[in-house]
């Protein structure tokens, strides 16, 4: 084979069951990747991909093709980057997801910084609260919070990101400030609660015991299934929320929130650098991740 891109074609298809869509995330139009699939077919003696008008799948050849190619093209990008200077300009493509308010809260306004200093960098990024799928939709890299499901993945953790509790003048103002959790009780206080899927059993105000964190059931004035609404509902005062730090900041500086309760703070949450490949950590990737931990520092407990 005359270089690797037929490879990088090919593996970016397989992995998105789509030659519309791998063409569209490499920049290259339908009828090249197509071209140059069939070429590589035809050098390799075998037929790689089973097309149907539908979908695109890999052959049982394919398949073992797909999983040498991916070692190959990780093994490539570890060799060009072998003498790299660490200092140089990054350049290239490079598509993130993050959290949505993590995104607009604290990567997005530091994101200047970054691509002054890489203007060569075509950064892709995707901020939302569904967990997507790092292969399928071509993902290089992504920021998760919580526990790592998903065990074939490959997860850095960058830190416990802090969490506070909140809620807006307008609220603490017709129930009061609670001091403590009977407060919570006593003075009528209600909270909202975010649910990634409704119907589910809402977890409850969390806080802080000897031994661990444990929850306290209030009345919840509404339920969100995405932060966004979630943080909306408490500064509209909806009702108490708990929240990251990093994303509630700049509602509290400008006034809009105050936290309550700072000794009995919600358990951290883990920040995590995901990867779908161990060995295809490309230099843009990795230094994407230092630079996304060194921008969270200051959130982390």
């Amino acid at each position: 084979m005359k270089n690797l891109d037929a490879l990088i074609i090919f593996a970016r298809v397989a992995e998105m069951k789509s030659f519309t869509q791998a063409a569209e995330s490499l920049g290259i139009k339908k009828g090249r990747a197509s071209l140059v699939v069939r070429e590589l077919e035809r050098d390799v003696g075998a037929t790689l991909l089973h097309r149907t008008t539908r979908t695109v799948q890999l052959t049982e050849d394919g398949r073992a093709f797909y999983s040498r190619a991916r070692d190959l093209l990780a093994e490539a990008e570890e060799l060009k980057s072998m003498f790299a200077d660490f200092g140089r300009p990054l350049r290239g493509r490079l598509r993130v997801d993050i959290p949505a308010v993590l995104a607009q809260s604290v990567v997005i306004p530091a994101l200047p910084q970054l691509l002054n200093a890489h203007p060569e960098l075509e950064l892709e990024l995707s901020s939302t609260d569904r967990l997507v799928d790092l292969v399928l939709e071509g993902f290089d890299c992504v920021v998760r919070l919580g526990p790592i499901a998903d065990e074939t993945l490959i997860a850095r953790p960058l830190g416990h990101l802090r969490m506070i509790n909140a809620a807006s003048p307008d609220y603490l103002d017709r129930f009061g400030v609670p001091q403590t959790l009977d407060d919570l009780l006593h003075q009528g206080h209600r909270m909202v609660y975010y649910m990634r899927n409704f119907g589910s059993k809402p977890d409850g105000w969390e806080y802080p015991t000897a031994d661990g964190y444990k929850s306290l059931m209030l009345p919840g004035t509404m339920r969100v299934n995405s932060v966004p609404a979630y943080h909306e509902a408490g500064l509209a005062g909806l009702g108490l929320i708990q929240g990251g730090y990093s994303s509630l900041l700049p509602h509290i500086k400008r006034g809009a929130l105050i936290e309550v309760l700072p000794d009995l703070r919600p358990e951290p949450l883990t920040a995590s650098f995901v990867i779908a490949h161990r060995r295809n950590l490309s230099q843009r990737v990795k230094a994407f991740m230092s630079w996304t931990e060194d921008i969270l520092r200051p959130y982390f407990d």
